[in-house]
């Protein structure tokens, strides 16, 4: 028998009976609820104006808010959590949030389509500065807003109203009582909603989900929705049934053992590349902030991103650079390989039937090893990379002693360059060694051309990565990145 899904919304408990279990949280709102506040616009993720503010429990009791895109997030995913939309900013008197009062007086609205989306992205940033005295910083507010789009302003007043928002009059959020509504839905047991036709399993534990991968092999599984959402939005795909694996909770763990860092398959892609960069500061940074927007890394999962196995994915790359392992798990155990081993042809990996990837292991930085990753794409926010790129070269008295180099965008998988390490292992880390390593990429790779970049370019620009990396961390007078920026493609030709 189905249950109920059940969400906080708009002050109490909703409940949804008769829905399918890929109608999104976007329909929902404006078929079911007609409450139309929140816009669609491009319907994958990508424009924002559907953003809405998520809430659920953590363990520690304390109150999690962040937004995401209504647009992709598949109903049943509410289950047990909170949702807020811009009809919730409303003050109890009557009169606008400081959020949308910033946006008036800066004159941040135009045609008004967008704003709703840029309205609750600033709100998510609110909340996290209620309590604090010192407004955001510029790239916070870029961080927050990198995931919506709008054709009119130009951005710089909606900027300004991120400016403006905390000089106003404090409006504060009354966290208890969604508190105490969550913790009255929290389940003991697995959700199974279903219309008839297709059933949306949410498993508890871990020995659940193996339970339900073993009895539905075929059945889709799903962790953030930022892909699988646009295979019904986009493509009309009839998915089946799903297996949802967000309310897992020993996958939502990230723990540090034996010089690695356990990041589990259910760990959003935000906290994942946050605690990545708490070991990884200045060579993670930019590759966050690049990385697709808040919304889509609010609710994508770095397991997800693991399994999905796009050649253009941005994670892989400096995951594989650094060795990283994947851990799958089944009703018949668990097993770990190197994750260049994972991937065997374009869009196969060694995933068996029965499994699933239960955990990502990073290794902790070591003293010897220069690490390095690079993006190039048209658009510094929100952009597919054209060519992505990692370093890891273990380096002792001027002598590479071992050499990972792995790309992204170069060919069917994201692929160590093989020639090109060979080239350097064993050798002086020098220019003439380097511009031998960059000959070898060619031998490695032969990329395609598509709309992104042509096969020349993407050749040429990963030899000149390459190059860019020895400028930084040649042993005799390197190169700041922001010194290299400015000559390294000049001076590589």
């Amino acid at each position: 028998m189905s249950q109920a899904i059940r969400f906080y919304y708009r002050g109490k408990i909703h409940e949804v009976h008769d829905a399918s279990p890929t109608r999104t949280v976007l329909q929902h709102l404006r078929e079911d609820l007609h409450c139309t506040g929140t816009k669609e616009g491009c319907a994958e993720g990508d424009c924002g104006a559907c953003t809405v503010v998520v809430g659920e429990l953590r363990q520690d009791g304390e109150l999690d808010l962040k937004t995401v895109n209504a647009c992709i997030q598949f109903l049943p995913t509410l289950d047990a959590r909170a949702l807020f939309t811009v009809e919730d900013l409303r003050q109890p008197d009557g009169c606008l949030h400081p959020v949308q009062q910033a946006m008036i007086q800066c004159h941040g609205s135009q045609c008004g389509f967008c704003t709703p989306g840029f309205v609750m992205s600033l709100w998510g940033l609110y909340l996290r500065h209620e309590h604090d005295a010192v407004a955001p910083t510029r790239r916070e507010i870029d961080d927050a807003l990198s995931g919506n789009l709008c054709r009119c302003t130009g951005y710089r007043p909606i900027v300004d109203a991120a400016q403006r928002m905390g000089q106003l009059p404090r409006a504060t959020f009354d966290r208890t009582p969604v508190s105490q509504a969550l913790a009255t839905l929290r389940r003991d047991t697995p959700l199974a909603f279903s219309d008839g036709r297709q059933t949306f399993h949410a498993p508890r534990t871990l020995e659940q989900l193996a339970q339900l991968r073993g009895a539905l092999p075929h059945a889709r599984l799903l962790a953030g929705s930022t892909d699988v959402g646009l295979w019904v939005t986009k493509q009309l795909r009839e998915l089946g049934d799903l297996i949802y694996i967000g309310q897992v909770a020993s996958l939502r763990q990230v723990r540090e053992q034996d010089g690695w860092l356990q990041i589990g398959a259910a760990v959003s892609l935000e906290q994942a590349y946050a605690a990545a960069h708490a070991h990884y500061p200045d060579q993670l940074s930019e590759l966050w902030q690049r990385f697709a927007s808040l919304p889509v890394r609010n609710a994508g999962t770095l397991g997800g991103n693991v399994a999905n196995g796009s050649p253009i994915g941005d994670s892989m790359p400096w995951l594989i650079a650094l060795g990283a392992k994947v851990v799958l798990y089944s009703v018949g155990g668990q097993r770990s390989m190197p994750l260049e081993d994972f991937y065997l042809d374009y869009q196969k990996s060694a995933l068996q039937a029965d499994e699933f990837v239960q955990a990502v292991h990073i290794p902790l930085p070591r003293a010897d090893v220069r690490f390095r990753t690079y993006k190039l794409s048209k658009r510094f926010d929100q952009d597919i990379s054209a060519v992505c790129a990692a370093f890891a070269l273990t380096i002792v008295d001027d002598q590479v002693v071992a050499a990972r180099i792995a790309y992204g965008g170069m060919a069917a998988t994201p692929r160590r360059a093989a020639r090109a390490e060979a080239e350097l292992v064993g050798q002086a880390w020098d220019q003439a060694r380097v511009r031998a390593a960059m000959t070898a990429l060619a031998q490695d790779f032969a990329p395609l051309s598509d709309m992104r970049a042509s096969a020349a370019y993407r050749l040429r620009t990963a030899q000149n990565l390459l190059y860019r990396y020895w400028l930084e961390t040649r042993t005799e007078a390197p190169l700041a990145p922001e010194a290299v920026r400015a000559f390294a493609v000049t001076a590589a030709a």
